[in-house]
């Protein structure tokens, strides 16, 4: 918004001071970094302040858990704060016309909107069970129904796809790598279809490409077309592949969030170094000098993106100031679900979606956990009669806290193992 009234008023031929930074992105997205911590630290003491007048606390079923019952009515929904210091600074600094900043827009609302239902439904069914006088037990089926939040996150892995396969305005550029001499003497930098760069005293020309190709590590050609999965005769339906791809991803990858947030800290600091590493490859990838030294696609478009990323770390950040090692608050659903599925959408538009088992290497291995543990038990029921455990308890991070291990200890560790896969990723821009 800001970013637009600035453009329109040195149009206008009006000009005053300090109006310069909101035409570079550099500026804008650290004006969008600093902002998001300033809304989350100055409004997340005042939210959480409003949630204990209110009584919004959390339940804590008994799992035997050193510490738990301290947690016992700490306030949730806290992801408020977190949505709140993403789509601001977003919708202050960005250009809004750019079709990636709309579709980030979409995915933090409709996500958020199915968090706090769940986080909603879970308060209300505790306030019920206090109006009728009788003792609550959290349980799973007390938030929305697990079929509607899958509902919801497929739906929007059906919006997210469409979007990158079908909008007109979603373009990659590849190197034009014909003989054709003449043609990149006289190539007009201003057509729509394909523009000109000067690399190294060097012309070259870059053609517009509408193929969707994916990023795959440690691999020379680093590039893969989800076309060549399908026969030759059925090539036209690659939309179908790509949007069930995009839906099982961003479902996966939102549900992995959803269960890694289970001790303080844990999801919120971890989801800050992925996005901050999907910002790395943002501006890789929107830079055409950098994308062509480092011999990767070149996406337009994706420099407005950094705005909502940089709004996006500095919200975990500010949001970790109170859920740090002993929370004020939790995120709930509203934020972890958020959290996810725009990390997962993100990949998508940066086309590094095939990264993301090692980039959210946390999420896999909390969400891995659980299935192999609820399946080894209903393998060892049906065999011997009586279910048998992999883990001491599942996700992950709760069996090492029956191992001993203090919550603050477990949380530090597997940031230290983000940032190693975070790392490992930036890596694999050269290594191939």
């Amino acid at each position: 918004m800001l970013y637009h009234i600035t453009e329109w008023l040195q149009t206008a031929g009006y000009r005053f001071p300090g109006s310069a930074l909101f035409q570079f992105i550099t500026s804008r997205v650290l004006i969008a970094i600093l902002l998001s911590l300033f809304i989350s630290l100055v409004s997340g003491k005042r939210f959480i302040q409003f949630l204990q007048r209110k009584q919004i606390g959390e339940s804590v079923r008994d799992l035997g858990l050193a510490g738990e019952q301290q947690k016992k009515g700490t306030p949730t929904m806290g992801g408020l704060i977190i949505i709140a210091a993403i789509l601001i600074p977003t919708i202050l600094l960005a250009d809004l016309t750019k079709v990636y900043v709309r579709l980030m827009i979409f995915c933090t609302i409709w996500l958020g909107a199915i968090g706090f239902l769940d986080d909603y439904f879970k308060i209300r069914a505790k306030r019920i069970a206090q109006q009728k006088g009788i003792p609550y037990k959290k349980g799973d089926d007390d938030g929305l129904a697990g079929k509607f939040k899958i509902f919801g996150q497929v739906m929007l892995g059906i919006v997210v796809g469409a979007t990158l396969y079908f909008n007109q305005n979603v373009k990659i550029w590849r190197e034009y790598v014909g003989t054709n001499k003449e043609f990149i003497a006289n190539a007009d930098s201003a057509s729509g279809q394909f523009k000109t760069a000067f690399i190294n005293g060097r012309k070259r020309v870059f053609v517009e490409a509408k193929s969707f190709v994916t990023t795959i590590p440690f691999v020379k050609n680093h590039e893969f077309n989800y076309s060549r999965l399908l026969p030759a005769s059925w090539r036209d339906y690659t939309w179908v592949l790509y949007i069930l791809v995009t839906v099982f991803i961003i479902t996966a990858v939102s549900n992995g969030a959803n269960i890694t947030d289970g001790i303080d800290g844990l999801a919120t600091g971890t989801s800050a170094v992925i996005c901050a590493t999907f910002g790395i490859f943002a501006y890789a990838s929107g830079s055409l000098l950098i994308a062509d030294y480092l011999n990767i696609m070149y996406i337009p478009n994706l420099g407005e993106l950094s705005i909502f990323i940089g709004s996006l770390v500095g919200a975990c950040i500010g949001f970790l100031w109170y859920n740090s090692f002993p929370a004020q608050v939790f995120m709930g659903d509203t934020g972890s679900l958020t959290l996810g599925g725009v990390i997962a959408s993100l990949a998508f538009i940066i086309h590094k979606e095939l990264l993301i088992p090692l980039i959210c290497g946390v999420f896999l291995v909390e969400n891995l956990s659980v299935v192999l543990q609820v399946s080894y038990f209903k393998y060892t029921k049906k065999k011997y009669g009586e279910g048998r455990r992999i883990f001491l308890m599942s996700p992950l991070h709760h069996h090492y806290q029956k191992m001993g291990y203090h919550e603050a200890k477990i949380v530090t560790r597997f940031w230290i193992i983000t940032i190693l896969c975070a790392l490992i990723s930036i890596v694999t821009l050269k290594i191939r």
